[in-house]
This record gives structure tokens, C-alpha cells and sequence, in this order.
């Protein structure tokens, strides 16, 4: 994309993430104070997802995670991460609120259930690539995760937020294009965003030509495998900050 081009993209990001952070929650009240009366949108995506996340409050009720954790929300990359916690065991509390097939637009709508509620001091989220292929733009999913940041932020100040590039997959080779234009928004987003962090997945999952690299997922081709994962999990490592050691726990919902 031409310069002149790639700066009115941006431009335009920007002016629809502003926005989108000055919308209302869904009912049309605060992330402090939720209202009674949920948009349209929040009933249809609640009605979809009504398994996971009764899952969900299932295991809170057991156990609700300790605050000033960190909390991993997203589609099934997050869900299907089954060694989450062993693999950040540095992390007194890890909670998983991954729910299958899920958008960004669908975490914004519930960031308020599946993050403000656990206080956690670093949320990490992961979608976009499910948005893609359903056919929205990568400007609505800058909007989408403008809107999850406002949230978030609008209980949480002190809550540092990190958005996982959406992965290159090979099943999904065809979106490419529309999900480097997502990474480079939602990235030059973030560089404007404080206290946030921007963790590149997608760049180590490519090959030399430029084509993901099959070696890292499932038969599928959209999952990833323990190889997929064991990359992930060096990359963001990085960016979670060490805490003393103590015992590790998790909460994941089932479906």
C-alpha cells in the first residue's frame, strides 16, 4: 500500500477507535455501573455464547481467581490452550476466558464479565481473524478492540492491556492481506494507547517465503499444536512482568 494511502487508513483507524471508546456499554450505561437493558447486539452475542459463559460463572462460583492476575480472554486459540498456567507458572493466578469461534466484537461485548470482574493487573487478548472471516474490516476490528480497551480501562486504570497479533493460518491463507492491515492498526493504535504492549506472533510463524508455517498447527491448519504454542508461549513471555513466586492457579470454563 502507497504511503498516501496507508496514512489515510490510519487515519481513519484512529478517528473510528476514538469513536468507538466514546460509544456507551452495551445497555447504555458505565463498565462500573452495567444498565438493565442490553443492546440487541449483547442479547444475540449472550444467546450464542450463553454455554461458555455459564461455564464460566459455574467456576467462579467454586472459585473465583484471586484479583491482580492476569487474565487471557479470547477465541480458540486462547480456549484450546490447555497448559496455560503451567506455562506461565511465574504468575500466582493465570485465568483462561477463551470461548471457541469467538470475535473481537463478541470480547468487547463481554469484557466488562470476562476481565473488569477478575481486576486482573494485565489482561491479554486474542481475536480478530474470526471477525476477518466472517467479513468485517480491519478497521471494525480496530473499533471493536477500541471499544474492549475502553471498558477495561474505564474500571481498571492501573490494568495494563496487550493485544496477541492475529496469527497467519494456513487454512485462512486468503485473509493475509486483511490481517497485516489489522496487526499495523491495531498496532499503530497501541503506540498511542498507555500502558498497553503489542506482541508480534504473527512475523516468527511465517516462513522465509512469506507463507505461514505448517509445522505449527494442527490437521485443521487453523489450530495451533504444541510447536504453535510453545512459540507463543516465548514470545509473550517476554511481556508478562515476574512476579514473586507463589502457587499457581487457574480458572477455565468448559464447552
Amino acid at each position: 500500500m502507497k504511503a498516501a494511502a496507508r496514512l489515510a487508513l490510519f487515519s481513519l483507524a484512529f478517528a473510528g477507535a476514538l469513536a468507538a471508546q466514546a460509544e456507551p456499554l452495551p445497555g447504555g450505561g458505565s463498565a462500573l455501573s452495567p444498565a438493565a437493558a442490553p443492546s440487541p447486539a449483547y442479547s444475540a452475542a449472550r444467546a450464542r455464547w450463553q454455554g461458555d459463559l455459564s461455564a464460566f460463572a459455574a467456576a467462579d462460583r467454586e472459585r473465583l481467581p484471586e484479583p491482580g492476575g492476569v487474565v487471557f480472554v479470547g477465541s480458540s486459540t486462547i480456549r484450546m490452550w490447555s497448559r496455560l498456567a503451567q506455562d506461565f507458572s511465574q504468575q500466582p493466578v493465570i485465568v483462561n476466558r477463551g470461548f471457541g469461534g469467538s470475535t473481537m466484537a463478541d470480547c468487547s461485548l463481554f469484557a466488562s464479565e470476562l476481565v473488569v470482574r477478575y481486576q486482573p493487573r494485565l489482561v491479554l487478548v486474542y481475536a480478530g481473524d474470526n471477525d476477518l472471516a466472517e467479513g468485517r474490516t480491519p478497521l471494525q476490528v480496530l473499533e471493536s478492540f477500541a471499544q474492549f480497551a475502553s471498558t477495561v480501562r474505564a474500571a481498571l486504570p492501573d490494568t495494563r492491556i496487550a493485544y496477541i497479533s492475529v496469527k497467519p493460518s494456513p487454512s485462512r491463507e486468503k485473509l493475509l492481506p486483511g490481517i497485516r492491515e489489522t496487526n499495523n492498526v491495531i498496532g499503530a493504535y497501541l503506540k498511542r494507547l498507555p500502558n498497553s504492549d503489542y506482541i508480534d506472533v504473527f512475523t516468527p510463524m511465517l516462513a522465509a517465503d512469506g507463507r505461514p508455517r505448517p509445522e505449527l498447527f494442527r490437521g485443521d491448519r487453523l489450530h495451533l499444536n504444541d510447536e504453535g504454542y510453545r512459540l507463543w508461549q516465548s514470545v509473550i513471555a517476554s511481556h508478562l512482568q515476574q512476579t514473586p513466586p507463589a502457587g499457581t492457579s487457574v480458572a477455565q470454563g468448559t464447552r
